[in-house]
């Protein structure tokens, strides 16, 4: 009886870390745009190479890109390769293009560091288009491959379009508020409505109660 006690035990312990498991393949991935040299163009860091860098990362649905740049370099994001191609988002459709940098160039580079979620399968452009394309037209672009992967999260669900910069009030990140912006640069972040940090936490927790009991039980039998 002892034996079969234990080896039931056994089983179920089996069966939760692998459900630990699967809840961390669940999760979704923050990227930093050129990592620790960040988004400039490569008048002002000549190491760049925004392409190089995006080769061999998986992106997915519900990804967070992070630029971590200044005023003086913007961050868009569109799905049309006219626009890329003329590194100028001037004339672009409000559907298939977002500006998501904070506001106009300033004679101070103050730091900023802007969050883009993936929101759309397939090809996504990024280029700075400050100073008539300048920027761009000197290495700060890239073009990725968007994937389903596990799909958009609850928090992501609704494509939401970016507030047009007012005034002096120009918040540091011009990100709209129904996102659950990531806090942490390379870590892997599972969004999830309401704010809350994802699932694998409950899991975790139900394997600490279930290596107790296991312990508890197997000292009575």
């Amino acid at each position: 009886m002892g034996y079969i006690c234990k080896s039931l035990l056994l089983f179920s312990f089996s069966c939760i870390l692998n459900l630990v498991q699967f809840h961390g393949a669940d999760a979704y991935e923050n990227y930093t745009v050129g990592d620790s040299l960040g988004w400039y163009d490569n008048l002002m860091v000549p190491k760049l190479n925004y392409q190089k860098w995006a080769a061999g990362k998986n992106f997915s649905l519900g990804d967070f890109l992070i630029f971590n740049t200044d005023k003086n370099h913007s961050v868009i994001q569109t799905y049309n390769q006219t626009t890329y191609n003329r590194c100028d988002s001037d004339d672009a459709d409000a559907d298939d293009t977002t500006e998501w940098s904070a506001g106009e160039p300033t004679v101070d580079a103050v730091d900023v560091t802007v969050p883009v979620p993936l929101l759309r399968v397939g090809s996504n452009f990024f280029f700075s288009g400050n100073y008539d394309g300048e920027q761009c037209r000197h290495g700060q672009h890239f073009v990725i491959n968007v994937t389903r992967g596990e799909g958009l999260p609850p928090s992501l669900n609704t494509s939401p379009e970016a507030p047009a910069p007012a005034g002096d009030d120009v918040p540091d990140t011009v990100v709209p508020s129904n996102f659950n912006n990531p806090t942490d640069s390379d870590v892997k972040a599972t969004p999830a409505a309401g704010g809350q940090e994802g699932t694998a936490g409950p899991s975790v927790m139900a394997l600490a109660a279930l290596v107790l009991v296991l312990e508890i039980v197997l000292g009575w039998v």
